[in-house]
């Protein structure tokens, strides 16, 4: 994958309190997204309303600042 190619918008849609929204992200964020959802056990319309009601900006940059703050708590727990 070409670096301009890693920085497109992925558009997607979910349902978060019962109406349906949708969020661009780097295709890099969308993996790391589904992952967590496969760790946490959770579908992605159910983490990513967690991340909604605590977000401060718009849903995007919640979800970027939710993943990138998850993966600094994991680079800093002891191994």
């Amino acid at each position: 994958m070409t670096a301009k190619a890693s920085a497109a918008l992925v558009k997607g849609s979910v349902t978060i309190a019962g109406h349906r929204t949708s969020l661009s992200l780097e295709p890099v964020f969308w993996r790391a997204l589904r992952a967590a959802t496969v760790e946490r056990g959770l579908p992605l319309n159910a983490l990513i309303a967690e991340i909604d009601e605590a977000r401060t900006t718009n849903l995007s940059s919640a979800v970027r600042v939710w993943l990138f703050e998850r993966a600094v708590a994991r680079d800093e727990q002891p191994v």
